[in-house]
């Protein structure tokens, strides 16, 4: 088993794990710590683990990249959505790594494109969980045309406009009253971000539909979010958003499932006159 790990901010609770994993690893196993000054993975990584909380999970997506290395989240932050393995369980954890007590699960990927051009917007331009254009420097709305597969659907009067995928549909975007969709839909979500129109409602999309994004605005630049990768954009430039030629590999532990997280972890459906 060569495992990689990657921790993002040193704490009380991440270097406790990295003590704990200490004695339950033999030295063999470890094949490299990871943090934001690596300039990639091993190539003989089998298993990358990540120590913090959801958004040290994402981050540690951008070293796997297209390698398709399957990943698993030890929550030491708060919610833990993503980063389903918990520190009280870590010999259980590593137990099942050896043995390969798990499943793996296929999460799809989004990429953003220069529409006129095909080329990737930045050296990382892909995210497992959303990815939103936003105003910059104004208080005032901008202006989102929207096209679906080259269709003109919608101009959004907003702050922002998300496009989630099932991962990321219990994010950012369920905060903008978007639906819940189950990891292993093939669907993306297009989320509004606090838009002046009553008729503009978050749009269930086939996830191999091309959405092509074009700002205006007050301002003539605007914010290109990618999960945590922010990158300023100039409002002549149209952006496309597609589904990704990879996947990201999450290991789901025996036990584990979307669902049992849905419930503990959102408390969805938790209503006193259940108990």
């Amino acid at each position: 088993m060569k495992i990689a790990i990657y921790i993002r901010q040193h704490s009380a609770d991440s270097e406790e794990i990295m003590a704990q994993l200490h004695k339950l690893l033999l030295p063999t196993d470890v094949v490299q710590i990871i943090n934001d000054s690596s300039d990639g993975l091993g190539s003989d990584t089998e298993v990358v683990l990540t120590i913090g909380g959801d958004g040290t999970l994402l981050k540690g997506i951008t070293y796997i990249q297209d390698l398709e290395i399957p990943i698993l989240g030890i929550n030491a932050g708060r919610l833990g959505f993503l980063a389903t393995a918990h520190k009280d369980r870590l010999a259980e954890v590593v137990r099942q790594l050896r043995t390969g007590e798990y499943e793996i699960v296929e999460r799809s990927v989004i990429e953003a494109v220069y529409s006129d051009t095909g080329e990737p917007v930045d050296e990382v331009n892909f995210a497992l969980n959303e990815i939103s254009v936003t105003r910059k420097n104004t208080a005032s709305m901008i202006t989102i045309d929207t096209e679906l597969g080259g269709e003109f659907l919608s101009s959004y009067w907003a702050d922002g406009l998300i496009i989630a995928t099932p991962t990321g549909s219990t994010g950012y975007s369920l905060s903008c009253g978007g639906p819940v969709i189950v990891p292993t839909a093939k669907n993306l979500v297009i989320t509004p971000i606090a838009p002046h129109n009553l008729n503009a409602r978050p749009l269930v999309i086939p996830e191999d539909t091309e959405v092509k994004l074009t700002v205006s605005g007050r301002e003539q630049k605007y914010l290109l979010s990618m999960d945590s990768h922010i990158k300023t954009m100039p409002n002549e430039r149209s952006i496309s958003i597609r589904k990704a030629p990879f996947v990201v590999k999450m290991i789901c532990l025996k036990g584990d499932s979307f669902v049992k997280t849905l419930r503990n972890k959102l408390l969805w459906g938790e209503d006193k006159r259940n108990k």
